[in-house]
């Protein structure tokens, strides 16, 4: 099914190409993420441009005359700001003289990775995306919460509120004493149905803790065990054959290894956790250890932004990484203070980004009344943690 963007268009592709089997090869490994347009020469490409000025990327290959083509479009001023990706067999070309300087993106050669770049064009359509609904490129999900959950979060967040007021004032001083900063922590979190909401904690933190995170990321408990490798490196291939790289990919005007930059990519974990956080302050690991910082979030609940039981709430840096299918179905279950996960795997060591999305998934499929009573009792007995995570 062809990629609709959210005021109904599409993303349109020219692509100037005279042999027929790579064209009807790109047509049928895009066609579904762009509608495509093939041309058969640098001529036809200047008249389906001028004829039709919706074209929102233009696939040329260079042996059908890039360099005039380029230069045509910077002669004609209604071209604007047309982006071309170009296809070639020759050596890599300097993206930073002209006339590519501002109008090529990339540089694909032949035998390209059909995935490289298609995640170069599902990155293309996003940003377009995103330009046209003002920055709100992911709308919330229509899903709702079952009338006799949100009911029961209702009466239990009132009536615990009530309760423990003296508690809460409390520890409200002591980390006002503890370190500065303000009492309560919010931060945005994606909930149910992709809902953007502040979720309040009491500060276990120092204020600096977000300027710490890129520092630690050797320490993320969810990291793939792998070898630091810069993408300007060489991959095995290349290394073995005693050649320059042979799939090279233009970045921001910088030629990186195909093959060592998505290696790298998928390398990465999609969530972040520490073991000892360094950014935690004293009182701060008092109050995770006993969960008293999770306090504020009844609420949260509420206001219906959460619900007792349900997936944890996350970052929209993590959740923007979990929109494929098979991710996203756990933003159909509401946002838990706590959760499948949390009372299966809080804590362990050896828990994976993978095990954690699959908990999730499965708690989105299968949530019901047992199933929230049963967490919450364990999640009693699990309250006392032995690790500072």
């Amino acid at each position: 099914m062809l990629t609709v963007l959210a005021n109904g268009t599409t993303f349109r592709v020219l692509y100037v190409e005279d042999d027929p089997q790579m064209a009807a090869d790109f047509s049928q490994a895009f066609g579904e993420t762009a509608s495509i347009t093939v041309v058969t020469s640098l001529e036809q490409a200047l008249f389906c441009l001028e004829a039709e000025p919706g074209i929102d990327l233009v696939v040329f290959n260079d042996r059908l005359n890039s360099t005039s083509f380029l230069n045509a479009i910077r002669a004609n001023p209604r071209s604007g700001k047309l982006s071309t990706i170009l296809l070639t067999g020759d050596s890599p070309i300097d993206l930073t003289v002209e006339p590519f300087r501002g109008r090529v993106i990339d540089v694909y050669h032949y035998g390209y990775s059909e995935a490289a770049f298609q995640t170069r064009l599902s990155y293309l359509v996003r940003k377009k995306q995103y330009a046209e609904t003002g920055g709100n490129a992911h709308k919330p999900v229509q899903v709702r919460m079952p009338i006799g959950k949100r009911i029961f979060d209702i009466v239990l967040s009132f009536f615990l509120l009530l309760m423990i007021s003296p508690l809460l004032l409390v520890v409200a001083i002591l980390v006002k004493l503890d370190s500065k900063g303000p009492i309560f922590y919010g931060s945005k979190r994606v909930g149910m149905g992709y809902k953007v909401f502040n979720m309040y904690k009491f500060r276990t933190m120092r204020t600096d803790a977000d300027q710490m995170l890129a520092s630690m990321a050797s320490k993320n408990m969810y990291n793939v065990a792998k070898v630091e490798e810069a993408t300007d490196q060489l991959c095995d291939t290349c290394q073995l054959a005693g050649t320059g790289c042979q799939q090279p990919l233009f970045l921001d005007d910088k030629q990186v290894c195909e093959k060592v930059h998505f290696r790298a990519e998928k390398a990465k974990a999609m969530f972040s956790k520490f073991k000892e956080d360094p950014r935690v302050t004293r009182l701060g690991k008092v109050l995770r250890n006993t969960s008293i910082d999770e306090l504020p979030q009844f609420y949260n609940i509420l206001r219906g932004d959460m619900s007792f039981v349900g997936n944890r709430p996350l970052p929209p840096y993590e959740a923007e990484k979990l929109t494929a299918a098979g991710y996203a179905r756990r933003f159909a279950a509401p946002a838990g203070l706590t959760g499948l996960w949390q009372v299966t795997k809080r804590g362990g060591a050896a828990v994976s980004d993978q095990e954690r999305i699959q908990l999730d998934v499965l708690y989105a499929k299968k949530y019901s009344f047992k199933t929230d009573l049963m967490i919450v009792i364990r999640t009693l007995k699990a309250v006392w943690q032995k690790e500072n995570v």
